[in-house]
């Protein structure tokens, strides 16, 4: 019995150190070698250079033609910054950026044709080119999206007053830093 004992550590062993060999280190793709999402940061209008951030309250962010929220932004937090995807197959991304949202169902929860939604929504058109770029035999490729301008519809009511690059030619390659400031 001790006998095989020893020998299934030994297996064991011998399994695992060929596993922890056998990988190169290009074959762990780490997340900072991904697409990178567009970074927007929130600060106050009043104040706008200072930089202060400012939280936008109730926050809700949707795609346009999307039923679905973005998780952490579905109305019920406070935000001073976030990352949005872009889509990488077209140079458009659209979103609904909601502050103050608030929603009711006024009690008829299977009749959406009485609900009621509350709070400012502004639409933000983002538009850019895209280029795969090489990462790595583990990552394969991630998409860098270049020349990014966004613009804010004006429905007359616009919460999102100014907007500015924090480049010219802004290129999104990682979400180290903001690429856009929004002040409110």
């Amino acid at each position: 019995m001790r006998k095989y004992h020893a020998i299934l550590n030994f297996s064991i062993t011998v399994v695992l150190a060929i596993l922890t060999w056998g990988c190169e280190r290009d074959d762990i793709c780490d997340s900072p070698s991904t697409t990178p999402r567009l970074y927007l940061a929130f600060y106050n209008i009043e104040s706008p250079e200072d930089l202060n951030p400012k939280n936008v309250t109730r926050f809700r962010v949707q795609g346009v033609g999307n039923d679905e929220t973005l998780p952490e932004l579905d109305g019920t937090s406070n935000k001073q910054e976030i990352l949005l995807p872009l889509k990488t197959t077209e140079g458009i991304t659209e979103y609904k950026l909601h502050k103050n949202y608030s929603y009711s169902d006024s009690g008829t929860p299977d009749d959406p044709t009485d609900d009621v939604i509350g709070g400012n929504e502004d639409i933000v058109t983002i538009e850019y080119t895209t280029e795969e770029v090489y990462v790595s035999r583990a990552c394969g490729f991630k998409t860098v999206f270049k020349n990014v301008r966004i613009t804010v519809a004006d429905d007359g009511d616009r919460w999102i007053q100014n907007y500015l690059s924090v480049n010219d030619n802004q290129i999104v390659e990682n979400e180290n830093a903001p690429h856009f400031i929004l002040f409110h």
